[in-house]
Order: structure tokens, then sequence, then C-alpha cells
């Protein structure tokens, strides 16, 4: 459907085929490889391309005149979200080493590596994982009232738990922090 209005003379698409062609699909990689999206991530970009294309054709709006001009520009935009999310995700680690209380704060640059460390293995922990650690042990809220705000299970938060502390202690030990 988006192809035919953007192209008149050519046939309409069959229920399902894809939005971007060959040619839109290479321009979209790589407006998003210039904006400094990783190799690893462009094709999750080319779909979230694909998908706000689709979104648009389901919710009755009209084709874009340019079809291929404004899957660039939306790649554009996806590139600049990835970018902010990366920031949030830096300034999360920073925050977190900022976190620990003063008291221990005794080994001095050994207490900061320790600290720096720890917000680099909660980086790497999936969302969820992360999301029941920082609840539990930077905001200090017990496992029940998690579970509560999550719409959870108790056991499931301490499943969690116990699974991204037992990682977060193994990448403790791979970096030779402990």
């Amino acid at each position: 459907m988006l192809r035919r209005r953007a192209r008149p003379g050519r046939e309409a698409d069959p229920a399902g085929a894809d939005p971007l062609d060959a040619a839109q699909e290479r321009r979209v990689r790589a407006v998003l490889a210039l904006g400094g999206v990783p190799q690893a991530d462009l094709p999750d970009g080319v779909q979230q391309v694909r998908l706000r294309l689709l979104e648009r054709a389901a919710s009755g709006r009209e084709a874009p005149r340019d079809v291929s001009a404004w899957a660039a520009v939306v790649a554009s935009n996806l590139a600049v979200d990835w970018h902010r999310a990366r920031r949030r995700q830096d300034r999360l680690g920073e925050r977190l080493a900022a976190l620990r209380p003063p008291e221990h704060t005794v080994g001095g640059e050994d207490t900061r590596l320790l600290s720096l460390a720890v917000a680099r293995g909660l980086d790497e922990l999936p969302d969820a994982q992360r999301q029941v650690v920082v609840l539990r042990f930077y905001a200090d809220l017990p496992v029940r009232s998690i579970a509560e705000q999550l719409g959870v299970p108790e056991g499931t938060v301490k499943s969690r738990l116990h699974t991204a502390v037992r990682a977060l202690r193994d990448r403790l030990h791979q970096d030779e922090v402990v």
C-alpha cells in the first residue's frame, strides 16, 4: 500500500509485503550507521522504521509522498534516540557509583574502583534484574514492596535478585576487583 502510493504505476503489493524496498533499506542502514548506531544494532533500527511505516498505514494516515525521505528522517531520529539512551545508561552507572554511603569510603581508590565495577556490572544486567537490584539495594525497598510495585510474585523478585547478585559477583571476580 505504501509503495503503491509512493510509486504510481506499480502494481499493489500483496498484503504483508515489506514496506521498504532494498534501496530504501540500504538508505535507512546508511543513515543509522552515519548517525553512530553500532553495526550490531542496525537490523533493529531498520525494523523500527518498518514498524513505524506499518503503524502509519494501519492508523489510516496517508502514506508519505516520498517514503524513502520519510524513512531516512525516521532513521535519523532513531539514531538520536539511541545516543540519548546510551548517555542515560552511562549517567546511571555514574550515579550508582556516587550513591555509596560515605562510611564505605575507607579504602579510597579501592572503593571507587569497586563502585565503578559494580556500576558497569549493573549496566550489563537485563533490565528486569537491574531494576530489582536497584530497588532492593539502592532504594532499600523490601522484597514485598518491590513485588507489589512491579506486579510480580515475591518469588520472582527473589529469583531475579539471586540471579543478578550471582552475575555481579561473577563479574567482580572476573575483573579481579574482589
